[in-house]
C-alpha cells in the first residue's frame, strides 16, 4: 500500500504523521508526504516533529518532495491543502494516480470532491471531513491543541462497504476514522457549525465567546446556521432536526478565547477561505432559489 498525502499543514501533518509513524518502513507500505519550501527542507534534515495531546513524535516519511512524479502512482492520495489552492494542487497530481487510486480530501466545505472530480484525471475521490484544531509553528512542526480528532469519510453515491478496508488501515494507524454511507450528512453538518463561525468571527473580529455573549453576534451566528440548514433542505440532505441547537452546543464549549482559522488570517491580511464558508452559500442560494440575506451582506463586508 503506497499512501501519499498532499499538503503537511496541520490537518495533513496530524493525520499523516499518524500513518507514517504507523507504516512507513514497513514492509509493503510505504508514505510519501508531498511538501514544499522550508517546511519540506526541515522535514528532509529531521523528520516532521508532530506535538499532540497524546505525546510528542518525530516524524519520518519514507519519501518527502515537492515533485509528485517522484513519488509515483499510489492507493490511497489524502489531500490536506488549503482550498483556494485546491485546483491548481489537483492539476499536478496526476503522477500520484491510478484507475483505482482512491483519493480522499480532507478540507473543510461540501463541494470538494465535485471540484477535485472536475480536474482530476483518474481514481476514485471520496469525501471527507474532520474535526481538530493544528496548526504549523515552525518549519517541520506541527501541533495539535484541540479537537477530537474525528475522521468522517465515505462516497457520495452511498456505498461505503468497498471502503472498508481504508477504514480499518485508518484505525490501525491510531486514528479516529468513520466510514459513513451518508457523507453528506457530516460534510454539511460540520458546515453548519464551522462556517458562521468563520464568518462572524472575522466580521466582527472577536472571539468564540466574544462572539456569543455579544447580542447581535449570538443572533447571526444562528440566523445564518438557519439559511445553511435552509439550503440542505433544498438539497434533499436530511441534517438531524436538532443540528442548530447541537451546532451552539459545540461552539459554547470552546474555550472563550478561540479564534477560528478564517479569523487569524484575516487579521494578518493574509489570503482567506471566504469563498468556500461565505460565496459557497450566496452562490448556492442564487442555484438553488433560497434566499441567504445575512450571508449576503456578510460576503460584501468580507470582500
Amino acid at each position: 500500500m503506497k499512501i501519499a498525502v498532499v499538503g503537511i499543514g496541520g490537518v495533513g501533518g496530524y493525520f499523516g504523521g499518524k500513518l507514517a509513524l504507523k507504516y512507513a518502513g514497513s514492509p509493503g507500505q510505504r508514505v510519501v508526504f508531498i511538501a514544499r519550501g522550508e517546511h519540506l527542507a526541515a522535514i528532509r534534515k529531521e523528520g516532521l516533529h508532530l506535538g499532540t495531546v497524546e505525546g510528542d513524535f518525530r516524524v519520518l516519511p519514507d519519501l518527502a518532495t515537492d515533485n509528485p512524479a517522484e513519488a509515483g502512482a499510489c492507493d490511497l492520495v489524502l489531500i490536506c491543502v488549503k482550498e483556494y489552492h485546491l485546483e491548481a494542487v489537483a492539476a499536478s497530481l496526476a503522477p500520484l494516480l491510478h484507475d483505482r487510486t482512491v483519493v480522499l480530501p480532507l478540507l473543510n466545505g461540501v463541494d470538494i470532491s465535485e471540484r477535485l472530480r472536475a480536474v482530476l484525471p483518474r481514481g476514485v475521490v471520496l469525501s471527507g471531513c474532520v474535526y481538530i484544531s493544528t496548526f504549523l509553528s515552525a518549519p517541520g512542526v506541527v501541533r495539535q491543541v484541540g479537537g477530537s480528532c474525528q475522521l468522517f469519510f465515505g462516497p457520495d453515491d452511498g456505498d461505503a462497504e468497498p471502503y472498508r478496508f481504508l477504514e480499518a488501515l485508518l484505525k490501525e494507524a491510531g486514528i479516529k476514522a468513520e466510514l459513513t454511507g451518508e457523507i453528506a450528512v457530516s460534510l454539511w453538518t460540520k458546515y453548519l457549525f464551522v462556517s458562521p463561525m468563520a464568518g462572524v468571527t472575522s466580521r466582527m473580529a472577536k472571539s468564540f465567546g466574544g462572539v456569543m455573549e455579544d447580542e447581535k453576534g449570538r443572533g447571526l451566528v444562528r440566523g445564518l446556521m438557519e439559511e445553511i440548514a435552509a439550503l440542505a433542505r433544498a438539497k434533499g440532505i436530511p441534517l438531524p432536526p436538532d443540528s442548530i441547537e447541537t451546532a451552539l452546543g459545540k461552539i459554547a464549549r470552546f474555550p472563550y478565547e478561540t479564534k477560528s482559522s478564517m479569523q487569524l488570517d484575516h487579521e494578518k491580511g493574509n489570503r482567506t477561505e471566504v469563498e468556500l464558508f461565505i460565496g459557497y452559500a450566496v452562490r448556492a442560494g442564487r442555484t438553488l432559489g433560497v434566499p441567504t440575506p445575512l450571508h449576503e451582506e456578510l460576503y460584501a463586508a468580507l470582500t
